[in-house]
This record gives structure tokens, C-alpha cells and sequence, in this order.
């Protein structure tokens, strides 16, 4: 049977007791409610437990004074008084049905499934139907070849849809993503962010350190590390490791190393925190300092004779050609600092180191940064280049180097005119001669400052690594550049 929701208005009575519904979930009281009525349990103990079971309060012991108000029965259980005075009554045997719980109806027995389904219309035929034409299916017959044939190229179709679908979905999420991949297909772009002369060559780097990237100490890492006193080798698990990739991780330091791009700007690119950059750069300055400063870049003298350009044949003994560069830095707030690095050749505080060259091109030293104020022979005393020169070798420098007392090897260096009024015509030759081949540091030196980290003003917070940062540069540029002269390639 199906009952309409009543709608109950609470109306005050005048009456002295307040009899109230026993059902758990209902809140119906006498003393505000004159449209309802209370009944009491019945004496028969197997009805009686039937309410029980039905209000959901089997452990329940009900009193004289436990009621059940009329909104639990359906209509047909409840007799309505004949007169204004008299009183609602129950039937016999009838029992509370309606609750909270069942939003106070009673849901009828659901048909079943043949009583559901829809039939057409009988249709009465004229003739009688044969026997052996009502079967529904015929499992023996054979479907038409040309059916099938345009069954397999639409699939065929659907499947290049479905192709390239997938395909302008990968470009998009290529396209979306700042990452080394976008710009795999542009050399352009790859020598613009990376300084390497293309694709490829970026990739041949990359297999060469790939075997020990995932022997990578992480700055977060080694102080988190530091203060659990912990195996600072120990490999993290998978949960641990760094979203980024290891080769994008790379690609994100050499931006910030060739382009120069702030790590705010590389944290809008990448979709990260600008923290997570800065570790991700002291991460990689620390690993590849480390580990392209563990490669030998010293060539032995039979080497640099191996590889002597042509050029160099009056400098036979030339075993590389040194030059000082400087990087300009932030003013310190210390004027006992900014009196040492202060230079009075860049007019700014500065900071400033040595780099030396083999003749046919590649870099072979690299000294740390000094104070700006310090002299070119005092950063040659101080580097250790000394230690690595023997009296069979021979040192190129500019004019400003004086460094002859300094070693005991050769040093071809352009002579002053002195007290001369005019330099003889041997000494022109030989000054021309070594300007001309010592020039390639200053190339080379430019090749690293291509780098445009090193274009503006190193902030003091950077002043931390930036030794490592130079020293990284320096050591990458044999890797990103070709000979400086093509004839100089053998």
C-alpha cells in the first residue's frame, strides 16, 4: 500500500499530561499535537513483540505510559471516532508500520520481471505462419564478405583516429611542459639554452655522465643526513626521489648557467616551488663540479707536442697560454672588503681568476676566484700552476704578466720598449707573432662568458658556489665548443 506524506501542524492543548511517541526518530507529543493519537502496547505478548521488533526496540520493556502515536499506522488500521467526545481506536492485531526510516510509507511488492517487460501488439494474421521460418536466429549462416570488408576499414580508420589523437595529445603535453623534449627537434634552441652546438651533442655529454647520475648526493639530502647522523650513500626509495627527471634537472641547470634566468622565472617554467630550484642548482654545481674536476684536463707535454698546430711552430715548447678574467660582483657593505675587491681596471668590485689553455684549444687549468684588488702575478704565485711547469716547458702571456723570476720553464711573453725609442724589427716580429697566437684564451675566455650568469652583477648570496659555478663553465666549454680554428683540427 502507498500512503501520502502527511504534513503535521502542532497545535498547544489544553490538556494536563503529555503523552510522547516511544519510536526512536520521532518527536511527537501530546501536550503540542491535537491532530494526533496515542496508543498504548498491546496486551498480547506475540503482538507486543511484533511492535517491538517493528519501532527497532526489541530490548525494550514498555510501561502503561510508552505510546505509539498514529503517524506510525497506516489509514485502514485506525477506526475514526463516530463522535467529537470519543476517541481513536486500532484494529485487531494491527501493528506500527510507518517510520523515519522508511520516510513513513510502505512500498509495495515489486513486479516481477515478466510483469516489467513491454510486449508489442498481437497481430492477428491472415495466414498461417510456417513452422521452420520462426526461428529467431540462424547460427549456420554466413555473413556477406563485403560486410565484413567495410567492418575492417572502418575499424582500420577509427584506429588512425584514435593514432593520432593520442599523437596531438603527446605534442600538447610536450608543448605544455618546459622541459629538455620540447626542444629536442630545434638545435637553435638547445644552443641558446645549453651553449651546445646541438641536440646531439648535448645527448653524447649526457651519456657520458648518465652512469653516475643516480649516484647523485642532494643537497637537502646530505643536511637532512647530517642531522640524523645517517649514510649520506644510502639510495632513496622510489617515494623520495625528485619528480623532476635527472635530464631535465640537467637541462633546468643549464639554463640557469646559459641563459642566466632567475629562479623565480625557472620556477614558473618548471612548475615548482623557487626553493626546489635552488636546490636543484646546488645539487647539479656540486655534482658536476665534482665530477668534471675529478677528469685530468692537464695535458702531459708529449700530448700538447702531439696536438701543436702548425701555428706554434717558432713556440714549439709552448705547453699553454694563461690570461686573468674577472667577474663583476655585488658591492659588499664592508669597506674593508670592498678595498679588496675593488678593481681599478673594471672600476667595480669584482672577483677574479686564471685560466690557461692548451695550444690547440682546450682548457687545461682553471684557478678559484680571488678579491678583485689582487695582481696577476700574485694569483699566478698563489694558483699552483707553478707546480705543474717544468724547465722543458715554456708559459705564453700577455705583456702585463711579469712572472719570469716565478718559474723556472720559458715564458714567451711580448717585450716592453723600455728606454728604446723604437722597438727593433725583431722584436715587432715577435710581438706580432705572439699576440697572434695568444689571443685564443682571450677567445676561449669569451666562450665561457658567453654564460650569461657571468654578464651581470653576482649577487653575494650566490658568492657561495660561485666558485663552483666558474669552474663548471670553464670545464663544460671543452664539451659544448668546437676548435677555435678549423685547421687546427687533425
Amino acid at each position: 500500500m502507498f500512503r501520502k506524506k502527511c504534513v503535521y501542524r502542532f497545535q498547544r492543548q489544553q490538556k494536563v499530561y503529555s503523552a510522547h511517541c516511544c519510536v526512536p526518530l520521532c518527536t511527537s507529543s501530546a501536550k503540542f499535537n491535537g491532530t494526533l493519537s496515542f496508543h498504548g502496547f498491546p496486551a498480547d505478548v506475540d503482538l507486543r513483540k511484533r511492535w517491538l521488533v517493528n519501532i527497532r526496540r526489541d530490548d525494550f520493556c514498555p510501561t502503561s505510559n510508552s505510546k505509539v502515536c498514529s503517524k506510525h499506522f497506516t489509514s485502514d488500521q485506525i477506526i475514526e471516532p463516530q463522535t467529537p467526545e470519543a476517541r481513536r481506536k486500532l484494529v485487531t492485531g494491527a501493528v506500527p508500520v510507518l517510520f523515519a526510516w522508511n520516510d513513513y510509507s510502505v512500498k509495495a511488492l515489486r513486479p516481477g520481471v515478466w510483469d516489467r517487460r513491454e510486449r508489442p501488439a498481437e497481430v492477428v494474421s491472415a495466414e498461417p505462419v510456417p513452422m521452420d521460418v520462426t526461428m529467431d536466429h540462424d547460427y549456420c549462416s554466413i555473413p556477406d564478405p563485403s560486410s565484413l570488408d567495410l567492418a575492417c576499414a572502418k575499424i582500420e580508420e577509427l584506429s588512425k583516429k584514435v593514432e593520432e589523437m593520442q599523437k596531438q595529445l603527446h605534442e600538447l603535453h610536450v608543448q605544455r611542459d618546459f622541459g629538455l623534449e620540447r626542444f629536442a627537434g630545434s638545435d637553435e634552441d638547445i644552443r641558446f639554452y645549453t651553449r651546445f652546438p646541438s641536440y646531439r651533442h648535448l645527448m653524447s655529454f649526457w651519456w657520458l655522465i648518465e652512469p653516475s647520475v643516480h649516484k647523485i648526493i642532494r643537497v637537502s639530502r646530505s643536511k637532512s643526513a647530517a642531522r640524523k647522523h645517517e649514510d649520506i650513500t644510502r639510495v632513496l626509495p622510489p617515494s623520495e626521489r625528485q619528480l623532476l627527471q635527472p635530464i631535465d634537472e640537467f637541462f633546468l641547470f643549464l639554463i640557469y648557467l646559459s641563459a642566466g634566468l632567475k629562479e623565480r622565472d625557472l620556477a614558473h617554467r618548471f612548475h615548482m616551488h623557487p626553493s626546489t630550484v635552488s636546490r636543484i642548482i646546488s645539487t647539479w654545481t656540486n655534482y658536476l663540479y665534482t665530477l668534471l674536476g675529478s677528469v685530468c684536463v692537464w695535458l702531459s707535454a708529449a700530448d700538447v707536442k702531439s696536438n701543436l698546430p702548425e701555428e706554434f711552430t717558432d713556440f714549439p715548447d709552448t705547453q699553454v697560454i694563461i690570461d686573468c678574467t674577472e667577474i663583476r660582483c655585488q658591492t659588499p657593505s664592508s669597506p674593508l672588503l670592498q678595498s679588496e675587491m675593488y678593481s681599478n681596471y673594471k672600476s667595480h668590485c669584482t672577483m677574479k681568476g686564471l685560466i690557461g689553455i692548451a695550444p690547440h684549444g682546450p682548457v687545461t687549468f682553471v684557478s678559484q676566484l680571488y678579491a678583485g684588488s689582487i695582481s696577476d702575478r700574485e694569483i699566478f704565485k698563489q694558483c699552483g700552476i707553478t707546480k705543474r711547469l717544468s724547465e722543458d716547458m715554456a708559459v705564453m702571456v700577455d705583456k702585463g704578466f711579469l712572472i719570469s723570476d716565478c718559474v723556472h720553464c720559458k715564458v714567451y711573453c711580448p717585450p716592453f720598449l723600455s728606454r728604446l725609442k723604437q722597438m727593433p724589427a725583431h722584436q715587432v716580429k715577435e710581438t706580432q707573432a705572439i699576440a697572434r697566437l695568444r689571443v685564443h684564451v682571450e677567445r676561449v675566455i669569451r666562450r665561457i662568458k658567453q654564460n650569461k650568469l657571468f654578464d651581470g652583477v653576482i649577487t653575494l648570496s650566490h658568492s657561495v658556489n660561485i666558485n663552483q659555478l666558474f669552474t663548471v663553465a670553464c670545464l663544460l666549454s671543452n664539451y659544448q665548443n668546437k676548435a677555435l680554428v678549423k685547421t687546427w683540427i687533425k
